[in-house]
């Protein structure tokens, strides 16, 4: 009877386990920020992404995984320890760029769950591929750009080209993960040395770039001064020749004037033209008036009329007489 008595109780035992079992793992619940997948005898069926209360068949039936729907962070090349201080990791950083210079690449990339099944089933460890992937990506990218893209003005095509291929990796490696973002947190020379080398060929670079660009301003000023002066000497020109022009069609207007008059009277505008041309070519000579009637030479003096001098009158003879 003992022994009946001991094998019923343990049977009640076990009953009461297995409804303790079934009670517990027939259902489970599911946050606004988590996604489950849930595994009938190893095989995942659809993701379930709803919120709240489900049901399911007790373990080891089916059993639930849930991820995370949240974006999470992979900090490559440094991390924060417990005291959240950064611990950098220079071997796993350190890359040669195009231009064979050494630089130090820290870079966080964001990413989610996509596809937990995938994410679940199609690698043991897809953090781990995500970082060597990463790894890959970035020592690609840094090795086909020079130093100076690198260190200044070329971050945010690094970044580009970094997120693209490392997208295009993940998407080979079909791990169930989105890349949502890569974001370079620095780039430097290895040492201090280096860089202070660095910095000043940088600023050397800077100044030269900036006398270069005073040259090409002082170069531009000079050729709109030169443009400027050719503008007024043509304009002058231009002047010049107009009034030249005016001069000869006024000569000849005069010129035509004069020989009517000539043809009118030949003498008389001959004896004109003669004494205009004297006066033109002799502007200081002195004009007499002249008569020279036999022995005495009588003349009369124009310039002291004008002046307002009375002329004395000359009378002279040759060999004597009063």
């Amino acid at each position: 009877m003992s022994t009946r008595r001991a094998s019923v109780a343990a049977g009640m035992v076990i009953a009461g386990i297995l409804l303790l079992i079934i009670a517990f793992t027939t259902w489970y619940t599911i946050d606004e920020s988590e996604q489950a997948v849930v595994i009938t005898f190893g095989k995942a069926d659809a993701p379930i992404t709803d919120s709240g209360l489900h049901f399911k068949l007790p373990w080891p039936i089916q059993q639930v995984e849930k991820l995370s729907k949240e974006t999470f962070s992979l900090q490559f090349g440094y991390k924060q320890d417990a005291d959240g201080d950064l611990v950098s990791f220079d071997k796993e950083t350190k890359m040669i760029t195009g231009d064979e210079y050494i630089v130090l690449a820290d870079l966080i990339v964001q990413w989610k769950i996509i596809d937990p099944q995938k994410y679940l089933f199609n690698s043991q460890n897809p953090q781990e591929i995500l970082h060597d992937a990463t790894s890959a990506s970035i020592r690609s990218v840094i090795g086909s750009s020079k130093i100076d893209s690198a260190l200044t003005d070329g971050k945010a095509e690094i970044e580009a080209k970094a997120r693209e291929l490392l997208t295009n990796l993940i998407a080979t490696y079909d791990i169930g993960i989105g890349i949502q973002g890569v974001k370079l947190q620095d780039v430097e020379l290895p040492n201090a040395d280096v860089r202070a080398a660095f910095t000043a060929v940088t600023d050397a670079r800077e100044k030269k770039q900036t006398k270069i660009n005073e040259a090409k301003k002082y170069m531009n000023q000079l050729k709109s001064e030169a443009v400027g002066e050719k503008e007024a000497i043509q304009s002058r020109a231009l002047g010049q020749k107009t009034a030249r022009i005016e001069q000869a069609l006024g000569d000849v207007a005069l010129f035509n004037d004069l020989s009517a008059e000539y043809e009118k009277n030949k003498s008389i505008t001959r004896q004109r033209l003669i004494i205009e041309t004297l006066e033109q070519i002799l502007p200081k000579a002195k004009i007499y008036i002249m008569n020279d009637n036999g022995e005495t030479l009588k003349y009369l003096p124009l310039n002291q009329l004008e002046s307002g001098t009375p002329p004395p009158v000359s009378d002279k003879t040759e060999g004597g007489g009063n």
